[in-house]
This record gives structure tokens, C-alpha cells and sequence, in this order.
């Protein structure tokens, strides 16, 4: 093996919030070396960095998250993140079920929710 993806890194105001946020979302762990006011906050369970900086979001991402929710429907998933703090920025669901859901994190770094594997294979 020449290399392996460790992290996906998301560059934040708050590191801390924003990792609180994903690993609600992930339901995983925020990583114990890391404490409040860390700069760089990992939530293992998902390979996610999280990295404060100093500018703002400004455009659309150029990578997101694709989730697919293994427990619950993606309307379920939808209603629970947004319940989180997400916010919906593009509803892409069709009347026959396909389709998914663009949501933002409280930082508006944006992610998509999916069906899951019963409603896809209800559809194919």
C-alpha cells in the first residue's frame, strides 16, 4: 500500500462545536487528548479533522460527505439532523423516493443524506 486517507479535514471557526456537532451526527466520540479550545479536534469514529482558521466559509464546498443513514429512513435522518442544527440548502427528493438532500453544517459546510440501502433497493 503506497498511502491511505487518514483524515478528511474541515477547516472551522470552532473546531470544538463543529466536531460536537459530528460526532452527534456520526454518533461517535470526540477523541480524549483533544480539549476544549484545541485548535485541531479528531473525531475518530469517521476520520474527520477538524482545523480552526481564521477566514469564513465563503463558496460551495469542492468535497462533502455523502451519509446514508443505516437505522432510519432518509427523511427520518433528514428531520434528526435538522433537529442537530443542520439547515436544508437544496431538497433533490422526487415523489417516487429517490433522491437525496443537501444539508449544512452550522458552519454551512454542506453534506448529502441518501436513501438508505431498503429504500434504494425498493426502487431499483
Amino acid at each position: 500500500m503506497t498511502s491511505l486517507v487518514r483524515h478528511v479535514t474541515i477547516d472551522c471557526a470552532d473546531a470544538d462545536a463543529l466536531a460536537a456537532f459530528w460526532a452527534q451526527v456520526l454518533d461517535v466520540e470526540v477523541t480524549a487528548e483533544d480539549g476544549v479550545g484545541d485548535p485541531e479536534v479528531v473525531s475518530p469514529g469517521a476520520a474527520l479533522l477538524f482545523i480552526q482558521v481564521p477566514e469564513e466559509k465563503v463558496v460551495k464546498n469542492r468535497v462533502h460527505l455523502d451519509l446514508q443513514p443505516q437505522d432510519r429512513t432518509r427523511d427520518e435522518e433528514i428531520e434528526r439532523l435538522l433537529g442537530l442544527g443542520a439547515t436544508l440548502v437544496d431538497d433533490r427528493r422526487n415523489p417516487d423516493g429517490t433522491g437525496w438532500a443537501t444539508l449544512a453544517d452550522p458552519e454551512g459546510n454542506e453534506f448529502c443524506v441518501e436513501r438508505n440501502a431498503a429504500e434504494r433497493a425498493a426502487t431499483s
